[in-house]
């Protein structure tokens, strides 16, 4: 009797090990369907982008998740410099209930470019292609169809709900988040932090590094994340709770967030970004570090909020100029320069990969916030200094936007 009852308690530890998996293949799986070119790249409130909130939707009904209103979809009016007469977009939302008092919001936004046509393409003349966006955000996207199933087939409840929320229309200034956020479906008040996930597929190999924006916004975040480090994962923090991306939405509520990403790449808002360049096993060892995060707060009281030093984000969708180049996310004194696109005005004026932008114009750019509010300011046409630093130098050069 006691060897039966042994190998039970083995047979049932292992079932609980098992669940308890990131499964590599599924993402595989979730980013080959949402990367697919039948979908035309996603662009917000496009047939493609229908279709990508159709499958979310049929993932979260095979998880057997709730909804939270009346369906998994929560739509939002929006108008873009592509289109005369506005049009609708949907948050496609699910949730758990472990019957705690409160709730971890997991997002992704699952738009993209579309077909080009609307603004943020770092390609030259590419109109009328897909922009996949594999990465930029199937891969996050992926990650959180992932976690859904990873705690909803847990054995053991998590002593939170979770409300996974897949955004619409962030590539066109994060209104599918600020929509929800305005008109939230939960109390917010209930919400213990959010995680937002936004292109988390492509861990380098070489140095392996992620960012995780947000340790800021609450006391526990840094100790905690820093000690999460391992062999294949190296982290580098950014307290702002504002940034370029859904989790912004959430801390301007007052709730503590976390924001994580792999980096730019020369892929970056091009029709390149696909499925087959995806670092699959980065990207579980990134959701490793995320279930890491949550298992280890689960026994703790809800988290204190803090405000962060933090300038208002340009909104990308103001951006009237662009340089055509692929910023860092992660340089301080200044931005790095990972990627220039070719015969835009960046690479016209003699931008090169690896130089770090230090001021525009009168305007210094101490980082990325920094960059993206200059954008703002500049109109098509006009013509200005651009100082960056090269090999330790600092040189000039004249842009034409």
């Amino acid at each position: 009797m006691k060897k039966l009852s042994l190998l039970f308690f083995l047979f049932v530890s292992s079932v609980l090990l098992f669940a308890q998996e990131i499964d590599e293949i599924k993402l595989r799986t979730h980013i080959r369907i949402l990367a697919n070119d039948s979908l035309q790249g996603r662009g917000t409130g496009t047939e493609g982008e229908k279709m990508a909130a159709a499958y979310i939707e049929s993932e979260f009904k095979k998880l057997k998740l709730k909804t939270v209103g009346k369906s998994y979809q929560q739509a939002f009016s929006f108008k873009s410099e592509a289109q005369e007469e506005a049009g609708t977009g949907y948050n496609v939302i699910a949730y758990l209930d472990n019957k705690a008092k409160s709730t971890i919001i997991i997002g992704a936004h699952y738009d993209h470019l579309g077909l080009g046509h609307q603004s943020g393409s770092l390609e030259a003349n590419s109109k009328g292609m897909i922009y996949n966006g594999a990465d930029d955000n199937a891969s996050g996207v992926s990650g959180l169809l992932e976690l859904a199933r990873y705690y909803s087939t847990n054995k053991v409840k998590e002593k939170n709900n979770f409300l996974f929320i897949c955004f619409s229309g962030e590539e066109l200034g994060l209104i599918g988040s600020k929509y929800f956020t305005e008109n939230p479906l939960i109390d917010l008040s209930t919400v213990n932090y959010m995680i937002n996930m936004d292109m988390i597929g492509r861990l380098d190999e070489q140095s392996k590094m992620l960012m995780v924006h947000g340790t800021g916004t609450s006391p526990v975040w840094e100790t905690l994340i820093k000690g999460l480090e391992n062999e294949q994962v190296k982290i580098r923090t950014d307290s702002s709770g504002v940034g370029p991306s859904d989790h912004t939405s959430f801390y301007l509520k007052n709730i503590p967030v976390l924001h994580f990403f792999t980096g730019s790449h020369s892929d970056y808002h091009k029709p390149s970004d696909d499925w087959d360049k995806i670092n699959y096993s980065g990207q579980v060892e990134v959701l490793k570090v995320i279930t890491q995060v949550i298992d280890n707060l689960d026994n703790e009281p809800k988290l204190a909020f803090l405000p962060t030093k933090t300038r208002p984000m340009t909104n990308r969708a103001a951006f009237r100029v662009t340089l055509g180049i692929m910023p860092s996310y992660s340089n301080d004194g200044g931005v790095k320069v990972d990627g220039v696109t070719e015969g835009r005005p960046g690479q016209l004026a003699g931008i090169q990969t690896g130089d770090v932008i230090v001021q525009m114009g009168d305007l210094p750019i101490n980082d990325i916030q920094d960059y993206m509010g200059a954008l703002g300011k500049f109109d098509k046409g006009q013509t200005v200094e651009v100082k960056l630093k090269r090999a330790e130098k600092i040189i000039s050069l004249l842009v034409t936007f």
